[in-house]
């Protein structure tokens, strides 16, 4: 009878220990759209600049309309910055000077990955031609 109690026992703590997990991963999710929101709202991005250890809303940007298109300069705490230019041809963005190219990575339907010289930034993005899994 001992060894029903116990296992018993054993199997709520188990469950009360995935209950706990489940809502602590939904917080978390809930504050980083919002950590998002309240970055995108002051100007900020996310971005993993070289000598950085993690991801963090430090970059500004900044919207330039010209001729050409829309310019962002995307600015990191040290003062330096890239300059993209926004492309109309399915790209995305593409280094608007330099000679370093560019790569941008979809992250999601409204957010892209951009790596250059090893800096990575993540900017709000409307992602067309993706196919979604199901």
């Amino acid at each position: 009878m001992s060894t029903r109690i116990s296992s018993a026992l054993a199997t709520l703590l188990l469950l009360a220990a995935c209950d706990q997990k489940l809502p602590d991963k939904v917080a978390q999710a809930k504050a980083a759209r919002s950590e998002r929101a309240i970055a995108e709202a002051e100007g900020k991005i996310e971005c993993l600049t070289p000598g950085a250890n993690a991801f963090a809303y430090v970059c500004a940007i900044d919207r330039t309309q010209s001729q050409d298109g829309l310019y962002l300069t995307l600015r990191h705490p040290d003062g330096g910055f890239r300059r993209l230019l926004v492309t109309r041809d399915g790209r995305g963005v593409i280094a608007a000077d330099g000679a370093e190219q560019a790569q941008v990575t979809p992250l999601a339907d409204d957010l892209i990955e951009v790596s250059i010289a090893g800096a990575h930034y993540r900017l709000p993005a409307t992602v067309r031609g993706q196919k979604k899994a199901k």
